[in-house]
Order: structure tokens, then sequence, then C-alpha cells
């Protein structure tokens, strides 16, 4: 089954049998079930606040979508149930996750949909559902919507109420100018460092944005894949494996650094002026040590970032917490928090100043900001920081074996140590940790490591593997 149903919206493969693949029904119906929940939500606010009151205010809602193949077709089944609800939609066409993300407030929208597998492959396409302020729904609004689909109680406008369908082709530039306004994108000392950077869009919508951001700060632009086209030419996700040509291009170029996202935009990895990581985990610690010496805060991630993101709030005398892995819960412990900055390992960055989203365009700013302030090279800035170096690993179980009860032993193991249990089982050590989370779709266990070296984090993975087949008994 490719078809994945989560409180955070729906994705899955494009073709295939209706709900066991993301078929034009499945789009429809789960669409519905959107539009539905959120009619309901502001006739439910509506009347609470005065209950005489009955607003006939047809709802807005935003639409955008990355370069995939299935980009149209899913986009105007989307729009088109939307408009049958009676919702007026705004479509921002090619655009990015975190364009829609601050559309939806500065259109006073009722909610936003991002069409969108993130880093999965070009048969992938999902749909990210948000609220009223632009950032994703809560578990118990993600339930609501899934039981809307399930019991298929969507009722339709009649003909007179339909709502309205109008394009956009503006809001790249938008979001541009508004990551302009933001205070610490220091746009003279960019513009002084005269930079020279490549660019690697993955064919999708950062081929469009980045540079346009780049533009802006006058940097020199080398582009790798930029035309949004959706064929990926390599797996999307920007991890090391994925990057050898964009390594080999910033050394041919002579350029200061690499620029790398993934097809939604949300996501960002950068490479050195000699071609080498400077590693997803370090953008967020990066971008953060420059926030972070300009304004006095806290910082969040989720338990499965690195501990280098924690060394450096206390460098700047700011205190770190970790969330459950999702964005949505790193973003309700940031607003908990009062974080300056936070994100996710995975070259995420949130940054609240300009909204509650994971946002490269944001991160692009931020980072060139602090290189061109530090006046060092992209390696020089990365040998910076402390040095920690991860492993991910998992362990197949049977579905015989109850997952819970192993993770409970595991904890019970390690009751002397620092343990965390607020999203599966996580054992801080003096020098590294380990995370042990379950999969919610199969009978396995994921490990997250990390350590001061490679060897370090693999030889903790592998114990920690025999630990738990000693306790499941395999």
């Amino acid at each position: 089954m490719t078809l994945i149903k989560s409180i955070s919206g729906i994705r899955g493969t494009i073709g295939g049998k209706i709900d066991d693949n993301l078929t034009p029904i499945d789009i429809v119906k789960f669409a519905a079930a959107y539009g539905y929940f959120l009619i309901n939500e502001v006739a439910k606010n509506s009347t609470a606040s005065c209950p005489s009151c009955v607003t006939t205010t047809p709802l807005t809602v935003v639409i955008g979508r990355d370069a995939r193949i299935s980009g149209k077709m899913v986009s105007s089944l989307v729009a088109n149930t939307l408009v049958g609800l009676g919702i007026n939609v705004i479509d921002l066409g090619l655009s990015t996750t975190p364009t829609v993300e601050i559309a939806v407030p500065l259109e006073n929208a009722d909610g936003g949909i991002i069409l969108t597998a993130s880093h999965n492959p070009k048969q992938w396409n999902a749909l990210k559902l948000l609220n009223h302020k632009g950032e994703f729904l809560n578990d118990k609004q993600g339930k609501e919507i899934l039981k809307i689909a399930e019991e298929n109680t969507t009722v339709f406008a009649e003909v007179d109420d339909l709502g309205t369908y109008t394009k956009r082709k503006d809001y790249l530039q938008i979001h541009v100018n508004e990551v302009l306004k933001l205070d610490l994108v220091d746009i003279e000392a960019i513009k002084k460092a005269n930079f020279k950077v490549v660019v690697d869009a993955v064919n999708s919508t950062g081929g469009i944005a980045i540079p346009l951001l780049l533009e802006a700060l006058n940097v020199d632009c080398v582009k790798l894949y930029c035309e949004p086209n959706g064929q990926f030419p390599h797996n999307p996700e920007p991890l090391a494996e994925n990057l050898t040509e964009i390594s080999k291009l910033v050394v041919a170029e002579k350029a200061d650094l690499g620029i790398v996202v993934d097809p939604d935009v949300d996501r960002l990895a950068l490479v050195s002026e000699d071609g080498s990581m400077f590693g997803e985990e370090y953008t967020l610690v990066a971008c953060a040590d420059y926030v972070l010496s300009k304004t006095t805060g806290n910082t969040v991630s989720n338990l499965s970032s690195s501990r280098a993101l924690r060394d450096v709030t206390n460098k700047h005398n700011g205190t770190y917490q970790a969330s459950a892995v999702g964005e949505v819960n790193v973003v309700q412990l940031m607003k908990d928090s009062n974080a300056v900055i936070g994100g996710e390992g995975n070259g995420g960055i949130i940054y609240p100043a300009s909204h509650y989203g994971r946002d490269s365009l944001v991160g692009v700013a931020l980072f060139l900001s602090h290189l061109a302030n530090e006046k060092k090279s992209c390696k020089e800035l990365r040998d910076s920081y402390p040095s920690y170096f991860m492993s991910k690993n998992k362990i197949q179980l049977t579905p015989q074996l109850n997952v819970e009860e192993i993770l409970v032993k595991v904890k019970e193991l390690y009751k002397d140590d620092e343990v965390s249990t607020i999203d599966g089982v996580k054992i801080d050590f003096e020098t590294e940790w380990v995370h042990l989370r379950k999969s919610n779709t199969e009978p396995i266990i994921r490990i997250y490591t990390e350590s001061t070296s490679q060897q370090n984090a693999d030889e903790l993975a592998e114990k920690m593997i025999q630990q738990i087949a000693k306790i499941a008994g395999i």
C-alpha cells in the first residue's frame, strides 16, 4: 500500500487502485474533507462568539504546488473540489511550501494546501494541510479530517454558492521581499561579500525561488538542475550521497558554497567551497549561531537532531529544548518556550520573526548574512562548530512482538541515565545519545545515534540493535 493517511495530510503514489494509491478519487475525497472541516470550524467558532449570528462570507483557501509531473492534475482536482464546496481558491501555481505558508495570513485566508511530496521521488505527491495561520494542523484537527473522509459526510454547495478561482503569479517575489525585510538579513554585508554560489534545486520550484532571492542580494548564481520540470535528476532528498555533482561543480566553479533544496524548498543543505558537505544538521546550527549572536533567546529542535544546537545555544546563554519529531511539535515547543529560532536537523530552519514554518529562503538569507559578517570561508565556519557524527539504522521485528513493551524494557535498562520518553525512548550519555522510535506503519524500530566520531556512532547503534534483539528474543 502506498497511500499514507496521517494527521498532517495524505500522500501516496500516483495511479493504481482507489484507497491503495493517490488516485483522483482519493485526492477529491481528502480535499473535500479538508474543505468541509474548515467550513464546520468557521461555523462553530462563529456560533460560539455570537450564537444568533450566521456568517455567509465565503471561505478562502490558498493552494500552491511544487514542480512534480502530477502537480497540474492534482492542483486542478483540489482547486475544483474546494470551489464545489463554495470555497474561494487562490492558486499560487508553481510555489514552495514556505511561500504558501506566508501567503495564507497575508491573504487573510482560512487555510492552505501545499501539493508536494517533499523529498519523495517523482511518482509521489501529497496534500499538506494548513490552518488560518499558515501552520500545519494539530493532531486533533488532522484526525477530524480523516474522520470526515472516512465517514463520507461532506456536503457540497449548490450552484449559486460555488466558490471562485483566482490565479496569482507574484507570490515567489512577495516571499523574497518578505525575507529581505527581516532585520537580521544583512543585505549590504552580503552584497559586499561578492559571493558566488552553485544552486541545485532538483528541477523543482527552488530553481525559481532561490535564484530570485540570490539575484536580489547580488549573489553570482550558477544554476544546476534549476529547470522546474519535475524530472528529478537524482534522489531528491538532500543527503550527501545524492549530491556528488554539485560538490564537483562548486570546486570547478571556484564558488564560495553550494546551496541544495528539496522539491518544496523547506529543507536546506549546504556544500563548502572544497566540495565537502557542510551538513544538513549544521544548517540550523549555523543559522542559530547567527541569530543568537544578535538576539537573546532560546532554541528548539527535535529529539533526533544534533546536540551541536544545544552547544551553540549554551554558548550564547540561551536554553535549548528538544521536542517530539514532527514540525508541528517543534513549532508548539518553540511557542511555549519563546524560542527565537528552531527547526529540524534535516535542514529545516524555522524563524518566528518570519513565520512558524521551515523555510529555505529564510535559511539562505540568514546563513549568507552570517558568512558575510564572520568573514570566514564556508569550510572555516563549519570547522568552528563542535563535530558530531550520526548513524541512522533500523531493526526489523515480527508483527507479533509488542514494540511498546520492548521500548519500556530498554528504558528500564538505562534508568540510571538521562532518558526522555516524549517520543519513543531517547538516552543521553555524556558524549553521545541514542534515540529509538517505532514506526507507525511497520514492525520496525528506527535507531538514531550521535557521537564524537562516525565509528563511535555506528558502534553505539550496533550495540543498541543487539540489545533490542536480545530483549525481543530474535
